[in-house]
Order: structure tokens, then C-alpha cells, then sequence
């Protein structure tokens, strides 16, 4: 997938949902793209809103329309916050810890990383990008297999959230615990996705 192809939604709603300098959205027009996009945009409906809110939340995961319902009926299950959940569901799959840990430089790569099976947890090949990370399992990019994909590890920086552990030197993450409230840094309105499928 090309990288504009990969930042269509970003340049629509004028900002990067990753939040990445060099997006074409960051440089381009300051108006959406298409014949109309120098008209004056009408203001969207509740409907609408809440329907770019779940696009958001489904291109920021790198997931299909698919998973996030599936992922979202599993969340509205039990006594918990679903909006949470959900995100938490979403957080933990292998390829967001792979991301959110800066052992990619994109969500995208993160996911190719697995499918390629360059990824153990706990010592073993997983290359489904869907699988669920806990607490206390550790994650590793072996060095003999993948010595190119070390050296962009270790090429990267990134803010590592509270609940993770990185060894960049040795290519290994470990999930510590669940995060509590505010601490995963997704700016996306999780609630609003909750509202469009309650609907």
C-alpha cells in the first residue's frame, strides 16, 4: 500500500491520526482533497461524526470493519467500562505493542514484521497480528533471522508507555501490566465508536 493511500483519512479530516511529521496531510492543502474540497465543508451529522470516529479508530489499528466489531461485541461483555475495553482489546493485539513499544516505524510495518514471522512471544513464531498480548509475556525480534529488522529497532525512538518494558539493545518488549485510564495515548473518542454501534 502506498503511503498516500495509507494517509486518504488523514488528509480528509486536515491532521495524521499517528500523529507522524512527514504525512502528506501535514504538508499538503489546507483543505480536503477532490473537486469540492475548496467549498465550505458542511458541518456533520451526528451520524456522520460518530461514523469518522470509528473510521479513525479502524484505520489507526491498521483493522478491518470485520474486527472491530467482533472485537467490540467481545467489550460490551461483563460489568467493565466497554469503551475501555475496547481499547485495551485493541492495544494489546501483537501488532499495536509491537508499534506503540517503537520497534516500527508504522503501525503497517509493525503488522508486516509479524505476517513475516519475525516475531516470538515467549519463544515462539506468532504471525497472526490479531493474537492477544498479557501481562507478563515477552516479546523478541531474533537477531539471526532478522538482522535488518534489528538495526531499524534500534534506528528508532518513540515514548514508551508506562505499562511496557523495552531492552532495544536486545530487541525485546515485555508487557508489564493493564494500563489504567489515560494512560494508552490514543487521542481517538472511543465512546463516539461505542455510540455508532449501539445504535
Amino acid at each position: 500500500m502506498q503511503v498516500r493511500a495509507k494517509h486518504k483519512l488523514c488528509r480528509r479530516i486536515g491532521s495524521c491520526i499517528w500523529g507522524m511529521p512527514k504525512c502528506p496531510a501535514n504538508r499538503d492543502r489546507a483543505y480536503p482533497a477532490g473537486q469540492h474540497g475548496k467549498n465550505k465543508q458542511k458541518k456533520l451529522s451526528t451520524y456522520g461524526d460518530l461514523l469518522l470516529e470509528k473510521q479513525k479508530l479502524k484505520t489507526y489499528y491498521c483493522i478491518s470493519e470485520k474486527q472491530l466489531k467482533i472485537a467490540y461485541e467481545k467489550a460490551k461483555k461483563g460489568k467493565s467500562q466497554t469503551d475501555e475495553k475496547l481499547l485495551n482489546s485493541l492495544e494489546f493485539r501483537l501488532t499495536s505493542v509491537i508499534f506503540r513499544a517503537g520497534f516500527a516505524p508504522t503501525i503497517f510495518a509493525a503488522k508486516q514484521f509479524v505476517t513475516h514471522r519475525h516475531v516470538k512471544v515467549n519463544g515462539r513464531v506468532v504471525n497472526k497480528g490479531s493474537f492477544i498480548v498479557r501481562p507478563g509475556m515477552q516479546l523478541t525480534i531474533e537477531a539471526q533471522k532478522s538482522p535488518s529488522i534489528v538495526q531499524t529497532v534500534k534506528g528508532l525512538s518513540a515514548e514508551v508507555p508506562p505499562y511496557m518494558e523495552i531492552d532495544r539493545d536486545n530487541c525485546k518488549i515485555t508487557v508489564l501490566r493493564m494500563p489504567v485510564a489515560g494512560e494508552v495515548p490514543c487521542a481517538i473518542e472511543v465512546m463516539k465508536v461505542i455510540e455508532y454501534y449501539a445504535r
